[in-house]
């Protein structure tokens, strides 16, 4: 049986800007870097095909530099659903920095905080560069690995911001495990069936 001090951290309301200390400054710093790296993106490329020599930049082992707009989702899938993407950003934003306030650790907050400026690092585009109504911008996407779909750094944020949070979650399920199992043997008690 569990005492007190084993209730979940996450059911207690932190005080004052709790993990967003750390998720705020890391959204605002990703944020800042996409527009810059989009900004010259769109300065600095020519979008569509890589016809002319300075209309790409190639890199090593086949990647290039190649300006593409996306009206869609992830991988350039569901092309007309921009506004609905825009205002599930925005939703996903406010559920992230929300759990970043309410997370005690420094590296979850941090982790929440590099995945709500990836989402607002688009949802910028989809305002900004909107044509065809509220919310119908096109993603800027610039980084083009050959064998990967087009991207940019908020979908590089997002991504690895997700992957990192669910190996963070698996390492605290792992240390909650063990903790559950030595106290099991400490106390002498079995785990109950059921």
């Amino acid at each position: 049986m569990r005492e007190a001090q084993d209730i979940d951290v996450l059911s207690r309301r932190p005080s004052g800007l709790g993990g967003l200390r750390w998720a705020a400054p890391i959204a605002l710093a990703l944020v800042v870097v996409d527009q810059l790296t989009k900004r010259w993106a769109l300065d600095r490329l020519s979008p569509g095909p890589c016809l002319e020599p300075d209309d790409c930049i190639d890199l090593i082992a086949g990647a290039r530099l190649r300006l593409v707009f996306n009206t869609g989702a992830a991988f350039a899938s569901g092309t007309n659903w921009g506004p609905i993407l825009a205002v599930l950003a925005a939703v996903i934003t406010v559920v992230l920095l929300v759990l970043a306030w309410l997370r005690p650790d420094r590296l979850g907050a941090g982790l929440l905080g590099v995945v709500a400026g990836g989402a607002v690092g688009n949802l910028i585009d989809r305002v900004t560069r909107a044509e065809d109504g509220p919310l119908s911008g096109a993603v800027v996407d610039f980084v083009d690995l050959g064998w990967w779909p087009v991207f940019n750094v908020a979908d590089s944020a997002i991504v690895c911001g997700v992957t990192a949070l669910i190996w963070l979650a698996w390492r605290q399920e792992k240390t909650v495990d063990v903790r559950d199992d030595e106290m099991i043997v400490s106390t002498g008690d079995a785990p109950a069936d059921g």
